[in-house]
C-alpha cells in the first residue's frame, strides 16, 4: 500500500508528492482507527507501552479468531482500508507511473505468489497483498482467492532484477529476523511463527539469489543481470522492541514515531553507504549460503 500511494503521489509532485500522499494516507488510516474498539489500554498507556497487549478489545478478538473465522465474525466483508486506498491514489494514473510496480498476493487454492504490475493494480489487489486469513476473508480477483503475499514473497525480489535497468536493490526490513528472548506464552509463540512464516520466503529467495550469481554466465543477458545485482539493508532494530499487536496500532503519534524512526534508520544508511550505491554491495548474500 505504501509503494502504491507513493508512486501516485510522485506522479503529483515528485518526491515532495510522494511525501505529502503518504501522510494524507496514514492520516486516513489513522482517523479511521481512532473509531475501532482496539485501542491500548490504561496500563499500556500508564507504562509507555505502544502495544495493545492489556486492550481488553484486543485479548477478545485474539481470543475469538481461534474459535471464529472472519466469515463468522464479519460475513459482508467490510473493509475500512477498501474506501481509504480509492480515496487515496488514482489508480488510472498509476498504471501510467514511470515507478514500476510489483505487488505480491498469494493464491489460496494453490499457494503461489502472483505478481500484479501497474496496470493490473486496484484497491482489491492492495487489500489482497496484506489479506491475514485471520482478520480478513480472502479477496477475490479475476474469480481467485488470495491471502496476504507475504506467504509467498516478502517481498518478492526476482522481478526487480529482470524487469529494471536498476543494479541496486534495497531492502527495507520491517520483521525482526531474529529475536534473542524464546517466546513462551501462547500469543508469543504464534507471533513468532508468524514472523519466520513471513521472513522465510525472503532468506530462500535471497539464498537462491546468492547461489545464482555464483553459477551464472556472467558473459549472457540474463547472466549479466545476476552478476551485476547489487543488495543493500535499512533496518531498525527499534522494530524487535514491539510486540505484534503494535501492528493493529493507529494512533497518530504512533505512526509518526515510526516515520522518525524509519527516517532516522534510511539517513544512517545513507551516511554509511550512500558512496557505494552504484559501486558494491553492502549487503553480503553469500553470508547466507555459508548458513544453509
Amino acid at each position: 500500500m505504501n509503494a502504491a500511494v507513493l508512486a501516485d503521489g510522485w506522479l503529483e509532485g515528485g518526491a515532495e508528492g510522494a511525501r505529502n500522499a503518504l501522510d494524507r494516507y496514514w492520516q486516513r488510516v489513522s482517523h479511521a482507527a481512532a473509531f475501532s474498539p482496539l485501542q491500548r489500554s490504561p496500563l499500556d498507556r500508564l507504562l509507555g507501552r505502544w502495544t495493545l497487549d492489556t486492550s481488553p478489545a484486543y485479548v477478545a478478538m485474539d481470543l475469538a479468531s481461534r474459535l471464529l473465522s472472519p466469515y463468522d465474525i464479519n460475513p459482508a466483508g467490510f473493509n475500512p482500508l477498501r474506501r481509504i486506498l480509492a480515496e487515496s491514489i488514482d489508480f488510472d494514473r498509476l498504471s501510467r507511473s514511470p515507478i514500476r510496480l510489483f505487488i505480491t498476493a498469494t493464491s489460496v487454492r494453490t499457494g503461489r505468489g502472483r505478481i500484479f504490475r501497474n496496470g493490473e493494480i486496484t484497491p482489491d489487489v492492495l487489500l489482497a497483498s496484506a489479506c491475514l486469513p485471520t482478520m480478513f476473508a480472502a479477496i477475490e480477483i479475476d474469480g481467485e482467492p488470495y491471502w496476504d503475499g507475504g506467504y509467498a514473497g516478502n517481498p518478492t525480489i526476482t522481478p526487480l532484477v529482470r524487469e529494471s535497468d536498476a543494479h541496486d536493490t534495497i531492502l527495507v526490513q520491517i520483521n525482526p529476523p531474529e529475536r534473542k528472548e524464546i517466546p513462551r506464552t501462547a500469543t508469543e509463540i504464534l507471533n513468532r511463527l508468524n514472523e519466520i512464516s513471513f521472513n522465510s520466503p525472503l532468506m530462500k529467495e535471497l539464498r537462491m539469489i546468492a547461489l545464482l550469481r555464483q553459477v551464472a554466465d556472467p558473459g549472457t543477458g540474463e547472466g549479466t543481470r545476476w552478476a551485476q545485482m547489487r543488495t543493500h539493508r535499512i533496518r531498525s532494530d527499534m522494530l524487535a522492541e514491539f510486540g505484534a499487536s503494535s501492528k493493529l496500532n493507529g494512533e497518530w503519534d504512533f505512526v509518526s514515531m515510526l516515520r522518525t524512526e524509519g527516517r532516522r534508520a534510511a539517513g544512517e544508511f545513507l551516511d554509511t553507504s550512500a558512496d557505494d550505491l552504484g559501486k558494491r554491495s553492502t549487503a553480503d548474500l553469500d553470508i547466507l549460503l555459508a548458513e544453509c
